[in-house]
């Protein structure tokens, strides 16, 4: 597959609502998985969404086993979930700083759901429940905003805690870019 380029933020198509996907298991499909595969590899992410590299449908990527960009995140298992349905399990939010492959260089803090299930779909219709907290919670959420054309900073509550990964974390490795 090919390692696409990710939009930035500024560009109007992350702000655009996905579609979902309508057909599994197609060439196309799986397709975007791999282009979507090899970008977040190549940039260290945990996540991917696909409005991150211009194509306006709900599915995204995540998983992390150890990651420089986040050092104390616990592991988070490979997942492909298509056309994702988010259900809070309780009220209890978790403030974390967050980082995306489409606002380089820069962290916020972000109030996320502690706990939720997720539902969907993988590549070839299968259906997927899970139930998650912690880090794993906060991936699935950050990279559901991309579907609704939503980033992390529109969802920082006080700027205070936003701004440049160097400046807010000096001599830690946290790139993002």
């Amino acid at each position: 597959m090919a390692i696409k380029p990710v939009l930035r933020m500024g560009d109007p198509r992350l702000l655009i609502v996905s579609r979902p996907i309508e057909r599994f298991d197609t060439p196309e499909l799986r397709g975007l998985l791999g282009d979507m595969e090899d970008t977040m590899a190549a940039l260290n992410g945990a996540g991917l969404a696909a409005p991150q590299i211009g194509v306006p449908l709900r599915v995204v990527i995540f998983g992390i086993e150890d990651n420089a960009r986040y050092p104390d995140a616990e592991p988070v298992p490979y997942t492909v979930l298509i056309n994702p349905v988010l259900t809070p399990i309780d009220n209890d939010f978790e403030d974390g700083w967050e980082g995306c492959l489409s606002v380089p260089g820069m962290r916020g803090l972000v109030p996320r759901y502690k706990r939720l299930r997720y539902q969907g779909f993988d590549v070839s219709g299968n259906a997927i429940d899970r139930t998650v907290e912690d880090f794993h919670a906060r991936v699935v959420q950050h990279e559901c905003d991309h579907l609704d054309g939503i980033l992390y900073p529109m969802r920082v509550e006080d700027l205070r805690n936003f701004g440049f990964t160097a400046e807010l974390f000096p001599g830690e490795d946290l790139t993002d870019d």
